[in-house]
């Protein structure tokens, strides 16, 4: 697929998806959310990108569903419009979370409805001093989508999810790392150097473990104990069979620091 509304480059082992509609505040209309879900698919199949980044161009994040697409979808069938583009959004939000390779989410300006939903699914997120987080929806009369009434209830809790879903106020940026949305919080004009160091290193750390961590985190949220536990048992005697896994030992016996492939 050809993008006309994200750009995608690959530095090294750091793959970097940039939401690109900066004239419209990177909202999101159904040709993004579908070159989203193609660009994330990329970074899974390819085998030298060991980390994503996900960001925007321009002055924000992203500002959520685009309100002149919205008007349009009134002359027609809103219904069908809205499915086609939370279809595309979703199909984006699951590559995400199917990726084994860890998704660095990093926020400047605003990250508002969908913009917040995306920011909220990747694995990590990186925010501005300055940026400001707010779920847009019930300004418009929708209820949310991108997966965020199932990220943000788990993070924040339920009562006060209910709270960010039915008032939509701002949220800051240290607001945001005090309730958990985000890891953590850099000044702006450090925004992209930090979430580029960031993804380097993760990039150069043993992607299979990383890959199993981040399936048996999100599995852990539905499994018993029990099936937990043993699940656990499986994945770290697959890991123990990685070359990453004989560098760890060696390198640690030969007290330098590990250089891990990713295999």
């Amino acid at each position: 697929m050809s993008y006309e509304t994200i750009i995608y480059a690959v530095d090294g082992s750091v793959a970097t998806i940039a939401l690109n509609r900066p004239e419209a505040l990177n909202a999101l209309v159904p040709r993004m959310a579908e070159e989203l879900a193609d660009a994330m698919g990329r970074t899974h199949k390819d085998a030298a990108v060991r980390a994503v980044v996900v960001k925007g161009m321009g002055r924000v994040f992203c500002a959520g569903g685009d309100v002149k697409s919205f008007g349009e979808f009134l002359k027609g069938d809103p219904r069908a419009a809205l499915l086609e583009l939370a279809g595309h959004l979703h199909a984006g939000i699951v590559a995400i979370r199917r990726t084994p390779k860890p998704v660095i989410g990093q926020v400047h300006g605003v990250a508002a409805g969908a913009g917040m939903s995306l920011a909220l699914a990747c694995d990590l997120t990186i925010a501005a001093d300055t940026a400001r987080f707010m779920m847009a929806y019930a300004r418009v009369g929708l209820s949310p989508d991108g997966s965020s009434t199932y990220f943000l209830p788990r993070l924040v809790g339920f009562k006060k999810a209910l709270e960010i879903f039915y008032i939509g106020d701002p949220i800051s940026a240290d607001e945001a790392l005090r309730l958990g949305m985000v890891n953590r919080v850099v000044a702006e004009a450090a925004l992209e150097e930090e979430t580029q160091a960031l993804a380097r290193r993760l990039a150069a750390g043993p992607t299979l473990a990383f890959g199993r961590a981040k399936e048996l985190t999100y599995r852990g949220l539905h499994q018993g104990l029990e099936v937990h536990l043993e699940n656990e048992r499986q994945y770290i005697a697959r890991s123990g069979l990685t070359a990453d896994f004989r560098e760890g030992v060696q390198a640690l016996l030969e007290k330098r620091e590990p250089k891990f492939e990713g295999r």
